[in-house]
């Protein structure tokens, strides 16, 4: 009895911390839990992506396979997951900013401009500006992600085997945020943000497009169903990724390239960085690892709409029409019914 008596009471508190919580508050955790979550379940796939474009030399000519064993032998399991705390630490804030305001956008749009239709180009717009803002403010943790990721090393130890001269090797997050900020300041933590607002906007846009696009077709009484969501969630990565995806490119090579000392000048910018790639690799550079980033696209969006979804309905969070009513009644204190479908 007392168990139950202390199980119903935790719950009560769950229920009572959950009702009061402000609706951004809860769009926050739920964006911020998938894309944890998302990126984790991706991390070794995004390891090899990044090698593909930023060490093509070494790694493109392995293949996927060859790459996977090279990884295991000289840097072990963990070698999967490097640069992956970092990934982390930048795509829970930037997935709970990116699905909050995407949420607010969607919202600030219905209200402020009378008679808007609530289809998919509404979700492409806000989708659009919630991928920019973002961007803006988690754009140096993406930065370290990809400089730890480009660094490998020959054993457990960090011996460096196999580097090019001159190559920096940083020891950690807080060792590579303190580096760049040494060598560059503000600027060298925001290097290569330009392809990445470029290319975030088209891309954000389309993934919530065709996501919101795909689930307007499917019957009411299989909205819910988690299997329709996960294939949702596939196609829309997919297509958004495929049309924004040498400007990913871009942004790796202009974030590692004062490692890199094949690097023979500055690249000056996103526009100096495409001419350099497409002369000195080939056009087929610029969708250099599409084929794995397909892999880790594909399961990355739809488990990040996923659990989006899910967490939403855990937290109560209303309908998208229901909260927009509710942002218009609030002040006089309306309660959502209906959850997220």
């Amino acid at each position: 009895m007392a168990k139950q008596r202390d199980k119903r009471e935790r719950d009560e508190f769950c229920d009572g911390v959950i009702e009061g919580m402000p609706l951004f508050a809860k769009e926050l955790i739920a964006g911020g839990v998938a894309g944890g979550f998302a990126k984790s379940a991706v991390a070794p796939l995004e390891r090899i992506k990044i090698l593909f474009q930023t060490r093509q030399a070494e790694y493109r000519s392995l293949g996927l396979i060859g790459s996977f064993i090279k990884i295991a032998k000289t840097e072990g399991t963990l070698g999967f997951f490097r640069g992956n705390g970092a990934s982390v630490a930048r795509i829970v804030p930037y997935a709970a900013l990116h699905y909050m305001a995407y949420e607010e956008y969607r919202r600030w749009i219905i209200h402020g401009i009378p008679g808007v239709g609530k289809g998919p180009i509404l979700d492409l717009i806000a989708g659009s500006f919630a991928g920019g803002t973002a961007v803006l403010f988690t754009y140096p943790l993406d930065l370290v992600r990809t400089k730890l990721a480009y660094q490998v090393v020959g054993s457990k130890k960090l011996n460096v085997q196999g580097l090019v001269t001159g190559e920096q090797v940083y020891k950690g997050i807080k060792d590579c945020f303190s580096k760049t900020y040494k060598e560059a300041g503000i600027k060298g933590l925001y290097r290569g943000v330009a392809p990445s607002l470029y290319g975030i906007f088209p891309y954000a846009g389309l993934k919530f497009y065709f996501y919101e696009k795909m689930k307007s077709h499917v019957p009411k009484e299989r909205k819910n169903d988690i299997p329709i969501k996960l294939a949702c969630g596939s196609v829309a990565g997919l297509l958004g990724q495929t049309f924004t995806y040498p400007l990913d490119v871009v942004r790796r090579q202009m974030q590692v390239q004062r490692l890199s000392a094949s690097n023979s000048h500055e690249m000056k910018g996103t526009v100096d960085t495409l001419v350099m790639i497409v002369r000195t690799y080939g056009w087929k550079q610029l969708f250099s690892g599409l084929s794995l980033n397909y892999l880790k696209v594909v399961p990355s969006v739809a488990i990040g709409f996923t659990v989006y979804d899910l967490m939403k309905a855990y937290l109560r969070v209303p309908s998208r029409d229901d909260a927009v009513v509710e942002g218009v009644t609030s002040s006089r204190n309306s309660q959502p019914s209906t959850l997220h479908s």
